[in-house]
């Protein structure tokens, strides 16, 4: 699996990621997340990441992927939930982190998101204080942002994090195009790199998360091809920018497939600057979904 550059942190990440909320869910066994975990890095991906929110995934992680700590760079999400404490405060922050590391079972996490908190939460300095205070401890070594719009080019031009996750897909270019290019010294993970395959659907998928994708891809008037997710996934892998797109199944042999899709390298000729112009063309006003 290529490795790239997470940024300016001196981490490098596979260009394949494995993202665990679907870890996390009931429909997946102990034994069948256990195995899905161990299998992504036995293919060589190197970055998971997961968040306070996806349910059992964090523990899940500690349990099957503990064993394994220096294999793996560990990403989670937080800054909520923290039961005695107001969300996105300085003790929830500092006690998120605390916790997050004893659910997964290690004495540090690799990359500490705020997650999707809006602008007004990132002005508040009591979360800046919080981050440097787990930072100096060594208990997280990268400070991130996960989020979209004007919250992330607040976050991009901070100067206080290291990396940031946001949104890039073939309906979903705006922080591709109008933000990351702020920023070029950051790590950047892509999260949603197909967009939540709208393709699947026939007709509008009322109330589905891929509703509003797939309404673009209608809009755009794309044509996917053969293998959509394939043109889907090489687009955002090798987008300018991007150091690593993570993915969700509970499959292995989607996530199987997902790992020979991105070795065969980017989209030939000119393909993806066509695909940016698409977007533009018709998405100028789309902003990146939360």
């Amino acid at each position: 699996m290529q490795k790239r550059p997470f940024g300016n942190t001196g981490l490098e990440v596979s260009v394949l990621g494995f993202g665990a909320g679907h870890v996390g869910g009931n429909d997946l066994s102990e034994d069948q997340a256990g195995t899905l975990l161990n299998r992504a890095l036995d293919l060589g991906i190197n970055l998971i990441d997961s968040a306070k929110g996806y349910d059992q995934s964090e523990a899940r992680i500690g349990r099957h992927l503990s064993w394994r700590r220096k294999d793996f760079i560990l990403s989670t999400k937080g800054g909520y939930g923290v039961e005695g404490a107001a969300d996105w405060s300085y003790d929830c922050i500092v006690r998120g982190v605390e916790q997050a590391m004893r659910t997964c079972q290690t004495d540090y996490l690799d990359i500490f998101h705020l997650h999707s908190c809006p602008q007004e939460t990132l002005e508040q300095d009591a979360i800046w204080q919080a981050l440097e205070f787990v930072q100096a401890q060594g208990w997280v070594r990268v400070v991130a942002y996960s989020g979209e719009n004007a919250a992330l080019a607040y976050a991009l031009n901070s100067g206080k994090v290291g990396s940031v996750q946001t949104s890039v897909n073939l309906f979903d270019q705006h922080s591709l195009l109008e933000l990351l290019p702020q920023a070029p010294h950051l790590g950047v993970i892509a999260k949603r790199p197909i967009g939540n395959a709208p393709w699947r659907f026939e007709q509008r998928p009322v109330g589905d998360y891929a509703e509003v994708y797939w309404e673009r891809w209608k809009t755009m008037n794309l044509e996917l091809g053969s293998d959509p997710l394939e043109l889907a996934l090489r687009f955002t892998a090798f987008a300018p920018g991007v150091s690593s797109s993570i993915v969700g199944t509970r499959d292995l042999k989607h996530l199987t497939h997902n790992m020979d899709v991105v070795t065969r390298g980017p989209l030939e000729g000119d393909v993806s600057e066509k695909l940016n112009q698409l977007f533009v063309q018709h998405g100028k006003d789309w902003e990146g979904q939360v």
